[in-house]
């Protein structure tokens, strides 16, 4: 994932101005420049009480005529010893939320860029085939490593340190992550009408594996999403699958706005079947050559998987006005069943979910999943057992 670097003229310009205004508050405590005879005296009485309230701050709080509460106080004496810390804790309050057109675009960049390695074959525009056999059920396996009763979950930094991982660019507090609502809200679905269900599309189309065949889309991540389609569909859960191109622009990978032409494309499907309560993006990861994600479950080698949220806010600038999205909590919920889920049928399975700044259409369901399924070293038969897997623990949450 890209990481911005901070502009050097900036920095410097900056760090000019905080001479500037250092040098001038200095000036003003030692009263201006009149008076200058008075002003070694001036120094000196300002050097006393800056040497006593770093070495000796207990001598103060006792002397100082306003009684502050020893807490607040010992607050106070700790930013002065590190007014880092003051000035970070005060730019996050005060900082506005506004970014310049530049700022948006690199948001959006890095959106549309997130987490993958890929290599570009084929058009994307080939049918998919549709497979003859379906295996349906993989049964659990092993026992849970972790604790996840309710109890343990309650404890912020136990469930953010064992199930998730933050992405610098962001930040999320208990008040999010409070596993008594997440875990209350029901994801279940009613798969008795007939009518779909579930909606499995890929805004990168073009995500491949080790041993994927160059123009055949089936041996890519459509595939992929074609086979968890056939087996939800065993299930007794309706679901489509779009097949859509959203990341080649004129022959060329172009990934700058695959997340905006899918959502241009994915809504006119939903507004045509209004039946539709679960919304999955399905994705393969981008990993070091050296990084194999793989597991084994029911004597398979099964790719690991990720679940992904965006919270539409970035550490800097907070929430993101111009990506919002109402069902943040929902996915929120979604995610944590399913990789409760997952780790309670098939331990190992599920990588901690990654939580990122931006939003990547989940907006368009309160039921939406990013799904992240293996890597480009992952073979095709690890990701077609990786959905067995997968297939079963969404009828786990959806409708067991």
């Amino acid at each position: 994932m890209r990481k911005w670097m901070p502009d050097r003229a900036k920095m410097e310009k900056n760090g000019f101005l905080t001479i500037l205004c250092v040098f001038g508050m200095f000036i003003l405590l030692l009263g201006g420049t009149q008076n200058a005879a008075s002003l070694p005296y001036r120094l000196q009485r300002v050097m006393l009480h800056s040497a006593q309230r770093m070495f000796l701050p207990g001598t103060l709080y006792e002397d100082s005529e306003i009684k502050k509460p020893a807490a607040t106080w010992i607050t106070e004496q700790v930013f002065f010893w590190f007014p880092l810390g003051e000035y970070l804790e005060s730019r996050s309050i005060y900082e506005g939320n506004v970014e310049d057109e530049e700022t948006i675009a690199r948001i959006l960049e890095s959106q549309a860029d997130d987490g993958h390695l890929v290599e570009v074959t084929g058009d994307g525009t080939a049918e998919v085939p549709v497979q003859e056999t379906v295996e349906n059920i993989v049964p659990p396996t092993g026992q849970p490593v972790l604790d996840m009763s309710i109890e343990k979950l309650r404890d912020f930094d136990y469930l953010l340190s064992n199930f998730y991982i933050v992405d610098s660019t962001t930040m999320i507090g208990p008040e999010q992550l409070n596993p008594d609502d997440l875990l209350n809200r029901s994801m279940k679905i009613d798969p008795g009408t007939g009518e779909p269900k579930i909606l499995i599309f890929h805004t990168h189309s073009q995500e491949e594996f080790a041993d994927s065949i160059p123009g055949d889309p089936s041996t890519s991540i459509v595939g992929i999403g074609e086979y968890l389609t056939q087996l939800l569909n065993a299930k007794g859960i309706p679901t489509i699958h779009d097949v859509g191109v959203y990341d080649i622009i004129n022959g060329q990978l172009d990934r700058s706005n695959a997340y905006e032409n899918a959502e241009a494309s994915i809504r006119p499907i939903l507004e045509a079947n209004p039946s539709i309560e679960v919304v999955i993006d399905l994705h393969r990861d981008g990993v070091a050559e050296g990084t194999h994600l793989v597991t084994e479950i029911g004597g398979k080698p099964t790719a690991k998987i990720m679940y992904f949220n965006g919270l539409s806010r970035t550490r800097a600038n907070g929430d993101i006005d111009y990506l919002y999205n109402p069902y943040i909590q929902d996915n929120l919920a979604f995610s944590l069943q399913m990789q409760i889920a997952s780790e309670t049928l098939y331990p190992g399975f599920a990588r901690r979910i990654y939580l990122r700044g931006y939003r990547y259409n989940l907006h368009l369901m309160p039921k939406s999943l990013l799904i992240e399924a293996g890597a480009q070293t992952n073979t095709v038969e690890e990701m077609r057992n990786a959905m067995e897997v997968l297939a079963e623990t969404l009828h786990h949450v959806l409708i067991g």
